[in-house]
């Protein structure tokens, strides 16, 4: 805890077994209270690392929902164990699990509702070994948001990221896509709702066993970026309604 601050790190997992004790052992539990991994029906032995590991919430879905149906998952039963803070790490080692202390305090002292680790502040992205089209990519998706949602991100497409409870009273996650979009649906809530998000520089690894979505995948992502930020501004500007900002 951090201020009688119950804090719950969240691991959305796809076929991590090969990184997620390395994730498990850098999480600080001088101030984590309780670790939740959801599996999303995984083809290795992610869940039973999970259990050797010690991680009394081990939640795994019969059928692959999704990454953003995982992250559902992951929040609602961290919030259903009474989370004030909600760290989400993906279990893959890409994000150090070290910057946890300095995400939880920037909420737990009220000074931001929402902190995103961002590896484009500073050098991390091309220095961890983010593939050249994906960088381009993200600078590209970020400055086409940042115009359209009037903000000044860095980026918006980390999976590292941590939320005050208070943000889910706010919004509707459940109305978010079950697939890779969902991050960027839930960021464009956020700033709907009038929430200030902060980044702190986060340095990160690309390397054989740290997910990565394809290229097909990546292309798909990004035309979903495209349009919840047209969304976003037509909802906003237009008077043009979308269900994810209701």
């Amino acid at each position: 805890m951090i201020n009688n601050l119950e804090i719950i790190v969240v691991l959305p997992a796809y076929n991590a077994a090969r990184t997620l004790e390395k994730t498990y052992n850098e999480i600080p539990f001088d101030i984590v209270d309780a670790v939740i991994l959801v599996d999303d029906s995984s083809t290795d032995n992610t869940s039973e690392i999970a259990a050797q590991l010690g991680i009394k919430n081990v939640i795994r879905h019969d059928i692959n929902k999704g990454y953003g149906a995982n992250q559902k998952s992951c929040y609602r039963k961290a919030l259903e164990l009474g989370a004030d803070i909600i760290i989400m790490l993906h279990p893959d080692y890409q994000y150090t699990p070290k910057l946890i202390h300095s995400m939880a305090y920037l909420i737990a002292n009220d000074v931001y509702k929402v902190v995103l680790g961002s590896r484009i502040l500073g050098k991390g992205a091309l220095n961890g070994g983010m593939p050249v089209y994906k960088y381009i990519a993200n600078r590209f998706l970020t400055l086409f948001q940042n115009i359209l949602m009037n903000q000044k991100l860095a980026e918006y497409h980390t999976g590292y990221r941590a939320f005050s409870s208070e943000i889910f009273q706010k919004i509707d996650i459940h109305k978010n896509s079950d697939d890779f979009v969902f991050d960027n649906q839930m960021l464009a809530q956020i700033c709907m709702a009038n929430f200030e998000i902060a980044e702190i520089t986060c340095p990160t690894k690309y390397f054989e066993e740290a997910s990565s979505i394809n290229f097909a995948r990546s292309t798909k992502y990004g035309f979903g970026v495209l349009g919840t930020s047209i969304q976003y501004f037509s909802h906003r500007n237009l008077g043009i309604k979308f269900k994810i900002f209701k």
